[in-house]
């Protein structure tokens, strides 16, 4: 049995039961955690499941964050630096990766308040997740502020640190053997595995 909401009904549900019904309609989004550095220098880590591929030549990843209506630390720090990183979360990081949505003070490093390493690279001035099995780091390409002030940001890939095996003559990655996680709504976590692979469709398939 199926049921229909009509605009007017889904306008008219509590805001949390809103936030929450039309943050799952899209269905599963993989989790990563943004790593910023302030302007002082203190490192910043959120968690993050909206990140998505814009464009492979050059390599752009998009991501969108909440409205600028309250202190965004990963927003002020990206906008201010121009780099940051994003760092896939595997099954033994999600309750540690989802302490770090708590609204933690300015000057408080959610690396040390969560539990996670710190680690850099020449790429950018921005903290990698040690424990974290994938990786990428990425300069401010262009940031939109979108119609209902959700801003989007492009980054362009300038490093991606990962275990070498999962990654196929093709280039295809096998992101299952790396135990990540992905999201539904805001704060239900669930595991993945590949079901199958299938070749490029054609019209004369058959």
């Amino acid at each position: 049995m199926t049921t229909t909401l009509s605009r007017a009904e889904i306008d008219a549900l509590d805001k949390r039961h809103r936030t929450n019904f039309i943050n799952g309609l899209t269905g599963f989004k993989g989790v990563t955690l943004l790593g910023t550095r302030s302007e002082s220098g203190c490192s910043n880590l959120a968690i993050m499941s909206s990140a998505f591929h814009v464009g492979a030549a050059p390599p752009l990843i998009g991501l969108l964050l909440r409205p600028h209506t309250v202190p965004r630390h990963s927003l002020e720090n990206l906008s201010a630096r121009g780099e940051y990183t994003l760092n896939g979360v595997d099954r033994t990081m999600v309750e540690r990766a989802h302490r770090s949505s708590a609204r933690w003070p300015r000057e408080v490093s959610e690396f040390d308040a969560c539990g996670f390493t710190e680690e850099h690279t020449a790429a950018v001035d921005a903290p990698y997740v040690a424990e974290s099995p994938i990786a990428i780091a990425l300069t401010l390409a262009e940031r939109h502020t979108l119609l209902n002030e959700t801003v989007l940001i492009v980054g362009e890939v300038r490093e991606v640190r990962l275990r070498e095996d999962v990654r196929a003559e093709d280039g295809q990655l096998d992101l299952g053997a790396l135990g990540l996680v992905v999201a539904v709504g805001l704060d239900e976590y669930h595991d993945t595995r590949r079901l199958t692979r299938l070749p490029y469709a054609r019209v004369d398939d058959g």
